[in-house]
């Protein structure tokens, strides 16, 4: 059991790094590029940030053991929204929203998040649903290139040209990392759930969503701290909508996904619960300290109900 732990935490960290490594070359290539902000944020940021979740979701399809991945899908979504944002508005001591796209989006981002429930609800999430999935994420990345060209702020460009090249390599390298350390995730994450008893669910939900979401926490927080909330926002909800659609889409393209629908019922509602309450938060125009608390707070109270009701003991 401590050594399939062991592994299993440093499969988890080194997925981590590779995810941050990834992350930040990325932004380093589109700034080289001179590829807008909004563009970063909301897709590129927000794909590179679920690469992580994607790479654990073709992984556990491969091994045939994708509720690991559905999971780390809805944990992911329960930490971006709770934890992420709760973070950087603690730390920026308030975001004001500016504009009503930002409102728009969220709004959008609620009904992706309940549209793989609501194909869920005779149990299983099979290849044509998984189909509908990947075609809802490319309609939705089209509209969005299509409607937002005038958002022209360009990121400014100090990059040399020795640094871009490096840049690429560890792209390369990270993208290699991510795809070893998720196969090792998954493949130790199903042997912790033998050993504690427990589902892969459970496991996804919690210990892999955490992990999958440092690179969100790290350029949320980053871009919060620099003055860029927008684009913090912009990448919560891009990568929200990438792990709905495009991470579940093609892990049930590969595998379908089949769970028992008491399993997972409880954080399917704590994610739409989180979603809607972020909603709100949005429409009234200021992320303030208060709602910063509570969303932090609210992902306490999932971790206590959900352990509770999965027949966990604290000691």
């Amino acid at each position: 059991m401590l050594i399939n732990l062991g592994i299993f935490l440093v499969s988890c960290l080194v997925l981590v790094i590779s995810g941050v490594f990834l992350v930040k070359s990325l932004t380093k290539i589109a700034s080289y590029l001179k590829v807008s902000g909004f563009l970063i944020g909301f897709v590129l940021m927000a794909f590179a940030t679920s690469i992580p979740e994607l790479f654990v979701g073709i992984s556990s399809a491969l091994a045939k053991n994708t509720a690991l991945s559905l999971g780390n899908v809805i944990g992911s979504n329960i930490v971006n929204i709770s934890l992420v944002v709760g973070i950087g508005i603690v730390l920026s001591r308030g975001i004001k929203i500016k504009r009503d796209e930002i409102k728009k989006d969220v709004f959008n981002m609620f009904l992706i998040l309940l549209l793989p429930l609501v194909l869920l609800v005779d149990g299983v999430l099979g290849r044509v649903d998984g189909l509908i999935l990947v075609v809802v994420f490319v309609f939705y990345i089209w509209k969005i290139l299509k409607t937002r060209k005038k958002f022209k702020q360009v990121l400014e460009n100090k990059i040399k040209r020795p640094e871009i090249v490096l840049s690429v390599f560890v792209f390369i390298f990270s993208l290699v990392l991510l795809f070893l350390s998720s196969n090792y995730v998954v493949k130790y994450g199903t042997l912790l759930s033998m050993d504690f008893l427990l589902s892969p669910l459970i496991i996804g939900l919690f210990l892999v969503a955490l992990g999958t979401s440092l690179p969100e926490l790290v350029f949320g927080t980053v871009a919060i701290l620099k003055g860029k909330e927008e684009m913090s926002l912009g990448n919560i909800i891009g990568s929200n909508i990438v792990n709905s659609t495009l991470v579940l889409g093609v892990t049930a393209l590969i595998f379908p996904i089949s769970v028992v629908l008491s399993s997972f019922i409880l954080s399917a509602i704590f994610m739409l619960v989180i979603g809607f309450l972020f909603l709100i938060f949005v429409n009234n125009k200021e992320l303030g300290l208060f709602e910063g608390i509570s969303l932090i707070i609210f992902y306490v109270l999932f971790l206590i109900v959900q352990f509770y009701f999965s027949g966990v003991k604290w000691i």
